[in-house]
């Protein structure tokens, strides 16, 4: 099989396809590539002809150093290179790349084609193409400025592999190391990977279940009130993994185009269980959803959970392990004891040291305040001015809070469809339009009271937002009698 240089790629891209050219491109110079966050970064922006130029390595030695370790050059090879180059090493026209294939199929959908037919040339084309690259070419179309909505209208298109080359024996499909690791990892025993791949396992045989109820007329309320609990499934992506990928991996894809349709998924689920209504046009209906629960299983397993296996630490794994047990067990799956995670994490930023903390109202030990902000019978969550999580108190919450969003921008942590409420709210307290924002809703049949409130000094500067979650059962019983 060809390995192809394109010299039009960047640095990154190419070292990810072929991790080699990690060490090759080390001993001709490129001395930082072994820095995690340069390639991260830099290599992301940086192609080897400008890297080689900035670095003042000569073109030949580069080239010379990629063709004896039997790649091919492809791209802009400078003339005074490629005409010295072996007539079996000759630069081959570059490829079309992943997304410039995707950015084809948006065009056809804008052009009104139908999506079956669009999905049917997808599976042909793309057939045994892990589906990570799929998912790595959507990154590089937001990153390229295409709209969200547009790129969310691949899942669409490459919800086609599970109908098609899903069905295929997987080695048959080209899967890489990163599946591998995730398949290590959800082998083992209470790992978060292990918990999220066994909640998968069941929700897709309820999924069937509620097929054949549906197809012999059975009851489906029982069936599809269990299926409701993928809910819980969904917070647990949301405020443990999309977060990470995006915020410290420097991947986006996941939080911007699957917590989306995530979103969307729930939002369906509680409508047709809450519609009074069991006619053809809400069986359909259901059908439907449940086929988008289902690619969405397909999606995890094959693009979600591999890219979390390749890019978290073991310390990421732990803190996830750890934050997940403030989640109630979905599924009829109860997460199994991982010894590794066990035990206090110790992210940055986090540590403090002991003593007294003199405040105008008076003095406590580190560990008075800690207990007494864990006593208060509310949820507290601080947000300073920069818009930088800074604190949670801890206990078992209704609006979870993962350990691992401190010190993490909050418009990070929440839904695409909700940061523009949460940049509003902040925004009046920053101008000073709104002092307070109190929100009454309902949630597992309990009543509670959200007041978001702007934390300023003495001389109204603000420093901050203060969020307080209050149950309001107790009042409403109170003020009932």
């Amino acid at each position: 099989m060809q390995r192809i240089v394109d010299l039009k790629r960047s640095v990154y891209e190419l070292v990810t396809e072929y991790p080699e050219l990690k060490d090759i491109l080390a001993e001709v110079g490129f001395t930082e590539i072994r820095k995690s966050t340069m390639l991260h970064s830099v290599g992301k922006m940086m192609t080897l002809p400008r890297g080689a130029k900035m670095k003042g390595i000569p073109m030949e030695i580069l080239t010379g150093a990629l063709l004896s370790r039997g790649f091919i050059l492809a791209g802009s090879v400078p003339d005074e290179v490629s005409k010295n180059l072996p007539n079996n090493k000759k630069a081959d026209p570059a490829p079309q790349s992943r997304a410039d294939q995707l950015k084809e199929y948006l065009y056809r959908l804008g052009k009104g084609e139908p999506l079956k037919q669009v999905q049917e040339d997808f599976v042909k084309k793309f057939q045994h193409v892990d589906a990570t690259e799929i998912m790595e070419a959507e990154q590089e179309l937001r990153r390229e400025g295409v709209p969200l909505k547009q790129v969310q209208r691949l899942c669409d298109i490459h919800s086609a592999l599970f109908h098609g080359a899903a069905q295929e024996d997987p080695a048959a499909r080209g899967l890489g190391d990163r599946h591998v690791r995730a398949a290590d990892l959800a082998a083992i025993p209470g790992h978060p990977l292990h918990t999220l791949t066994g909640e998968n396992e069941i929700l897709g045989r309820w999924i069937q279940e509620a097929r054949e109820r549906l197809a012999s007329r059975e009851n489906l309320e029982g069936i599809l009130e269990r299926i409701r609990e993928v809910a819980v499934h969904y917070a647990k992506k949301g405020d443990l993994l999309y977060p990470l990928l995006n915020v410290d991996h420097g991947l986006p894809g996941p939080s911007e185009v699957m917590w989306t349709v995530d979103d969307e998924i729930r939002d369906e689920l509680k409508a047709v269980c809450n519609s009074p209504s069991r006619d053809k046009a809400w069986e359909g209906r259901l059908q439907a959803v449940l086929q988008r629960v289902e690619e969405m299983i397909f999606k995890e397993n094959n693009i979600l959970f591999p890219i979390c296996a390749a890019n978290f630490t073991d310390e990421e794994w732990r803190q996830i392990y750890r934050d997940s047990q403030d989640y109630e067990p979905c599924l009829r799956t109860v997460g199994e004891n991982w010894p590794e995670g066990e035990g206090q994490g110790n992210l940055p930023g986090m540590a403090a040291t002991e003593g007294e903390i003199v405040m105008p109202g008076g003095h406590l030990t580190l560990p008075q305040l800690t207990a007494l902000l864990n006593t208060l019978p509310v949820e507290i969550s601080f947000v300073d001015g920069d818009n930088i999580n800074r604190f949670f108190n801890e206990g078992p919450k209704v609006f979870k809070r993962p350990a691992m969003a401190i010190d993490r921008d909050v418009f990070s942590c929440h839904p695409p469809k909700i940061q523009p409420i949460v940049r509003a709210i902040i925004g009046d307290f920053r101008s000073g339009r709104q002092d307070s924002v109190p929100v009454w809703m309902e949630k597992n049949g309990r009543t509670y009271l959200v007041t978001y409130m702007a934390v300023r000094d003495c001389q109204k500067n603000y420093l901050g937002t203060l969020e307080v979650v209050q149950d309001m059962e107790a009042a409403k019983a109170h003020f009932g009698k």
